[in-house]
C-alpha cells in the first residue's frame, strides 16, 4: 500500500503523553497504521500527500457500548415518556418481540445502516451487543450478524428475563449460563449482564459473569442505571472491564471503581432520552476512575449514533471539560475494550483518524448539533 502523508494539521489532539496537542502537525499512514507523527516541517516524504488546510485531527471515536441488532420502532414509547411516563426495563420486551419476528436480512440491514451512520460521524470502532433475542437461536444469530461488522461482539442474553421465563427467572439464568452461552460464546468476545431494577440481581449477575469467564469471555456490566444497587460492586469484584451507566453511585461504589481500575462507561444519551439525572463524571474523574463515553445506541432509550452529541452532553450536564470528554470518547473507550491499538495517535496504532472542520476538539461541545466531521480514516483508508 502507498504511504500517505497528512499535512497542514493545525492541531493534532493525539491523546498521548508523548505528543499531547501538537501544533502544525503531520502524520504518515502506512499499511493501515500510523507510521510517523511530528511537525509539518520535519515530515519525511511519502507516496501521497493530503493537505488538511489547518483542520484539527483526533483519533477515531471508540464506542464501547451499543445495541445495534434489533427490529421495530419505539418512537411511540419515547413520545409517551416525554409526557411524563417513567422508563422501566420492561420496555425492552417490545423490541424482543420485533427482533424475534425479523429475518436475518432485515436485522443485518439495520446494523449496516447504523454502523454506516457511526462511521460517518467519526466512530471507527464500535462494540455491538446481542440482547433482543433472549432465546438460544435468536441470541446466537444476533451475534453472528454482529460479527460481520465488528470484532467487539458482546453476548447480552442477560438483558432482561425472557417473557416465557417470567415465572421462572432462575431457570432463565440457568439457560443463559448453559445452552445459550454455549451457542453464543464462539461468536462473542464479551459477556454482559443488566444488574438493575427489573433485570438481574447481584447473585444472578455473578453467576452469569462466572459462566462467561469459564467460556473465555471478558465481563461487562450494565450497572446502577435505574437506582442504587449491587451492579458496580459486582463488576469490580468480578474484574469486569467496565461498569456501564453508573448513574446512581455511593461513595463505596466510586472507591471500588478506583481501586479495581474498572472503567466507568457513561451513556448520557440514555439520560437525555429518559429525562433522568445524569451521572456525575466530575466525581469519578476526581477519584481517579477511568471513564469512557459511549452512545448506548438502542431503540428504546438512546437512539443516537452521534458521539459528538454525547460529548456535548457530557460537558454540559456531567461536569466534564471538553478535553476530558474527547479523551473519554477515544482512549477511554479503547480502555473499556482493553485495546491499546486504537483511541490515540502514535506510531504503531491503527490509522483511525478524524479531521474536523474546526481548529480544536472543543468545537464538538461548543457547536452542538453541527456536523464538523470533514474526513474519516479507518485502518488507513479514507471512508468519508
Amino acid at each position: 500500500m502507498p504511504t500517505v502523508l497528512l499535512t497542514g494539521i493545525g492541531l493534532l489532539a493525539s491523546q498521548t503523553a508523548e505528543y499531547g496537542d501538537l501544533l502544525d502537525a503531520a502524520v504518515i499512514i502506512e499499511d493501515g497504521r500510523i507510521a510517523w507523527v511530528g511537525t509539518g516541517g520535519s515530515a519525511p516524504d511519502a507516496d501521497e500527500h493530503v493537505d488538511l488546510a489547518g483542520r484539527c485531527v483526533l483519533p477515531g471515536f471508540v464506542d464501547s457500548h451499543a445495541h445495534l441488532v434489533f427490529a421495530g420502532d419505539r418512537s411511540a414509547e419515547f413520545s409517551a415518556r416525554m409526557t411524563g411516563e417513567p422508563y422501566t426495563a420492561g420496555g425492552i420486551q417490545t423490541t424482543v418481540a420485533a427482533t424475534r419476528a425479523a429475518g436475518d436480512e432485515a436485522l443485518t440491514a439495520r446494523v449496516a445502516g447504523l454502523t454506516a451512520e457511526m462511521q460517518a460521524s467519526g466512530i471507527t470502532t464500535y462494540e455491538i451487543k446481542s440482547g433482543y433475542g433472549l432465546t438460544v437461536r435468536d441470541e446466537a444469530r444476533s451475534l453472528q450478524i454482529a460479527t460481520q461488522f465488528t470484532s467487539e461482539a458482546t453476548f447480552l442474553g442477560a438483558h432482561v428475563v425472557a417473557p416465557e421465563y417470567a415465572d421462572d427467572p432462575a431457570g432463565y439464568v440457568d439457560l443463559v449460563c448453559g445452552e445459550m452461552l454455549a451457542a453464543c460464546a464462539p461468536h462473542a468476545r464479551w459477556i454482559d449482564v443488566f444488574c438493575d431494577q427489573g433485570a438481574f440481581d447481584g447473585d444472578a449477575a455473578r453467576a452469569i459473569l462466572v459462566a462467561g469467564a469459564r467460556a473465555g469471555l471478558g465481563g461487562r456490566v450494565h450497572a446502577n442505571q435505574l437506582r442504587p444497587g449491587p451492579g458496580v460492586q459486582v463488576a469490580c469484584e468480578m474484574g469486569a472491564a467496565s461498569a456501564d451507566h453508573c448513574t446512581h453511585l455511593s461513595t463505596a461504589d466510586v472507591d471500588a471503581l478506583a481501586a479495581a481500575n474498572t472503567v466507568a462507561t457513561l451513556l448520557p444519551g440514555a439520560e437525555f432520552s429518559t429525562r433522568s439525572a445524569y451521572p456525575d463524571a466530575r466525581r469519578l474523574l476526581d477519584a481517579g476512575v477511568p471513564v469512557a463515553l459511549a452512545t448506548d445506541c438502542n431503540p428504546g432509550t438512546s437512539y443516537t449514533t452521534s458521539m459528538a452529541f454525547c460529548i456535548a452532553l457530557a460537558v454540559r450536564e456531567m461536569g466534564m471539560t471538553p478535553t476530558e470528554a474527547v479523551r473519554s470518547a477515544t482512549v477511554g473507550g479503547a480502555t473499556a475494550l482493553q485495546r491499546t491499538d486504537i483511541g490515540q495517535i502514535t506510531p504503531g496504532v491503527r490509522a483511525d483518524l478524524i479531521a474536523l472542520d474546526a481548529p480544536s476538539p472543543v468545537h464538538l461541545a461548543y457547536r452542538p448539533g453541527v456536523d464538523l466531521i470533514a474526513a474519516v480514516w479507518k485502518d488507513g483508508l479514507r471512508i468519508r
